[in-house]
């Protein structure tokens, strides 16, 4: 039977790529990260988020900065008429 020549439907780099997976190591390693998947880990309660509003984090800055008091309002580019 060594005079027959079988052919598989596979390109040389798919059989390398599928060579360079392994075989039954690469099975039973995907098994048991599947397997570690599964279990759920222990669920942390989520902390209380504070509300600041945009009006309240600039009185906060405009106090600890008076220099900067004023800072978030545009300058008006026009000319001054004389």
């Amino acid at each position: 039977m060594t005079d027959h020549l079988y052919t598989f439907d596979k390109s040389s780099e798919q059989l390398r790529r599928q060579g360079a997976r392994g075989g039954r190591a690469f099975g039973r390693n995907q098994r048991a990260r599947r397997a570690l998947l599964a279990i759920r880990p222990e669920v942390v309660p989520l902390r209380v988020v504070s509300r600041t509003t945009a009006a309240d984090g600039i009185a906060i800055l405009d106090a600890r900065f008076p220099w900067l008091r004023g800072a978030e309002k545009r300058l008006s580019l026009k000319p001054a008429s004389h």
